[in-house]
């Protein structure tokens, strides 16, 4: 059974930064891709970064150039590096995992990130 935890959610000021970190445990993994998803409240969940196990990328168009996803592989851990933070990112942020040779994803349990002053 595969697990995600994640951590680094918060309260941050406009303009401020965090990082949220979501490590993966209990599977054999193979190619996978590893994401970051966001809901706020009344708006679907949407894609806001994802990278594969060989390092591509994909970013919404909403943070390219603030936010930066990259991953450790020997941990299965993946990061999001937000800067630049709006009230607009406001939202609760779940990490997913994609695993290709199962064609089935995994998802964390989600971490809230508030940007306000």
């Amino acid at each position: 059974q595969v697990q995600l935890v994640e951590s680094g959610g918060g309260l941050v000021q406009p303009g401020g930064s965090l990082r949220l970190s979501c490590a993966a445990s209990g599977s054999r993994f193979g190619f996978n891709t590893m994401g970051w998803y966001r809901q706020a409240p009344g708006k679907q969940r949407e894609l806001v970064a994802a990278i594969t196990s060989t390092g591509n990328t994909d970013y919404a168009d909403s943070v390219e150039g603030r936010f930066t996803v990259s991953r450790d592989n020997a941990k299965t851990t993946v990061y999001l590096q937000m800067n630049s933070l709006k009230p607009e990112d406001t939202a609760v942020y779940y990490c997913q995992i994609y695993l290709w040779l199962q064609r089935r994803d995994y998802w964390g349990q989600g971490t809230q990130v508030t940007v306000s002053s």
